[in-house]
């Protein structure tokens, strides 16, 4: 059996489903909203079968915590997945929110709400912050155990002031992707 390449998207509202949609678009990327929602609601057989089927060399795969600190739903589906021998993990969005006093993780780099990349995280908005390599969010707390070869921190996606927008091809989500993409060889 073959290696599904997968990115994990820590964030899987609404919203975020429309601008991850319209991100994968543009890169011909693969996209699972199955485990989207807020909170992640499918079966891990559900996800796992999703992610065999995928007809695409590259598949993305969204989860969300809705607010649950330490380990939620989402982030149980993630290790899961991680621990899965048919499936490699390129790295992960790790989707900033509005709760700092919530979970945070590591980050190699953020993408700020304007594409630019930055060693700092980002806040929800898209914009710098001052801690080094951190971004806050309610669906990263496992991702510092996962060892992943790289997380990518981003604003909350779709939004950011309207830059990230689907209608636009959510640019921001897309540079976020093309990033894990182009450092996964």
């Amino acid at each position: 059996m073959t290696m599904s390449k997968v990115i994990f998207v820590t964030d899987g509202d609404a919203i975020a489903v429309k601008a991850v949609l319209a991100a994968t678009k543009v890169l011909h990327l693969g996209c699972i909203i199955l485990s989207g929602g807020n909170p992640s609601v499918c079966t891990y057989e559900d996800l796992h079968k999703a992610i065999l089927h995928s007809k695409h060399d590259t598949t993305v795969v969204m989860f969300d915590d809705a607010g649950t600190t330490s380990v939620g739903p989402g982030e149980r589906l993630m290790k899961r997945l991680v621990e899965e021998g048919h499936i490699h993990v390129l790295g992960a969005l790790a989707v900033s929110s509005a709760n700092r006093s919530g979970d945070w993780t590591r980050v190699n780099v953020s993408i700020d709400r304007n594409g630019n990349l930055v060693s700092n995280g980002v806040d929800k908005e898209g914009i710098e912050e001052l801690d080094d390599h951190r971004v806050y969010g309610d669906t990263v707390y496992i991702l510092d155990q996962l060892a992943l070869p790289i997380i990518v921190g981003v604003g909350d996606l779709g939004k950011m002031g309207g830059k990230d927008h689907p209608h636009h091809g959510s640019p921001v989500t897309q540079r976020a992707l093309h990033l894990i993409l182009e450092r996964s060889g």
